[in-house]
């Protein structure tokens, strides 16, 4: 049976509602200052898709109230309170429609502060909510632009997981790397015993050209990583990524972390260069997989580093995941209702 189409006008009594969604992310494999098209110094990274956790908004428009007349929940989502005001200029621009106020719902089950891009997944799913509250299905280019006008900064969680090299600060894509990373299997942790990482309190550090020069080489190794699909060069330059990074994150574990995965066999680690999100990189096609992933979470916990998720950057890892973890529990990852207040949260074990 075909299920109706949603009438373009809502019936009498009922208010106008769009919906929206935004996955979240692991954290990056590369993160550094890159030269854009023109030569130019550009803040750039490339993060590591995570299927599971993520945003949804539902954003019901008021017609006839004044456009500032908007509310979220829960309330202290303030950057998505902006992107929603950002979006409804911009959708009223686009139909004519007159702008007016409305509210909007998130339900979010991505923890914050461990750098999983929880913030822009808010905006993302309150953008794409109020564009179809409008009937409208905005660009990946406006989503990005409104996105970075609401938080400064955002991830590319509207692109939906494809690698690229993005321009976080500017909302824009400074390379495309390939259609997917080469497949992944990754043992997912947290550091700092997962406080959550005040991003504006950490030193600044100005990349020098010797700096500039070790991103593009980084780069330009992601790069052959992808097209060949060669998983152990995408993990020599996620670790060599992460190690830079300590020059301001500064994790205590991460000397254990990198011992933890040359012992079990995996292909490298990445950190989240704002969060205390990790990950042990291992290669699926790798024999014994089962044995060394076991293995890796067992030295996790004996040097007090709590695992995770372990997770694949493919999506037929049903069976694998089985094989890994045993059946997954039902009714661990309940998401957070639009009347829960956002709080620091470990991500769930699997």
């Amino acid at each position: 049976m075909i299920p109706a189409a949603r009438p373009a006008t809502p019936r009498a009594g009922e208010l106008p509602t769009g919906t929206g969604y935004a996955p979240c992310h692991h954290g990056e494999l590369l993160q550094g200052v890159f030269l854009d098209d023109d030569g130019r110094r550009c803040a750039g990274l490339v993060t590591l898709p995570m299927a599971g956790p993520g945003s949804t908004a539902a954003f019901t428009r008021r017609p006839g109230t004044a456009p500032e007349e908007l509310t979220v929940l829960p309330a202290d989502r303030t950057k998505a309170a902006r992107a929603a005001a950002l979006a409804v200029a911009e959708c009223a621009r686009r139909t004519g429609a007159p702008a007016c106020g409305g509210e909007v719902r998130l339900t979010c089950d991505v923890p914050v502060g461990l750098g999983m891009g929880s913030s822009t997944a808010d905006v993302i799913a309150t953008v794409r909510a109020v564009a179809d509250a409008y009937g409208l299905r905005l660009p990946v280019d406006t989503i990005a632009r409104l996105a970075v006008r609401a938080e400064l900064a955002c991830d590319p969680l509207m692109l939906d997981g494809r690698p690229v090299l993005f321009a976080q600060r500017e909302g824009r894509v400074l390379e495309v790397l390939g259609p997917a990373l080469p497949p992944l299997v990754v043992v997912g942790c947290t550091l700092g015993g997962g406080a959550p990482v005040d991003t504006l309190s950490l030193p600044v550090r100005e990349a020098g050209d010797g700096d500039v020069r070790a991103f593009e080489r980084l780069r330009t190794l992601l790069r052959r990583a992808v097209a060949t699909g060669d998983v152990r060069r995408l993990g020599e330059v996620a670790t060599a990524s992460a190690r830079r990074g300590q020059q301001v994150l500064g994790h205590p574990e991460f000397d254990a972390l990198t011992g933890i995965a040359r012992q079990a066999g995996a292909v490298g680690v990445q950190i989240a260069h704002s969060g205390a999100v990790a990950g042990v990189l291992f290669d699926p096609a790798a024999p014994e997989l089962r044995h060394r992933v076991r293995g890796c979470r067992g030295a996790l916990d004996a040097h007090g580093i709590p695992a995770t998720r372990t997770f694949t950057t493919f999506t037929t890892f049903t069976t694998t995941k089985e094989l890994l973890n045993g059946p997954a529990h039902r009714g661990v990852d309940r998401p957070a209702g639009p009347d829960t207040p956002r709080r620091p949260a470990r991500l769930p074990a699997l």
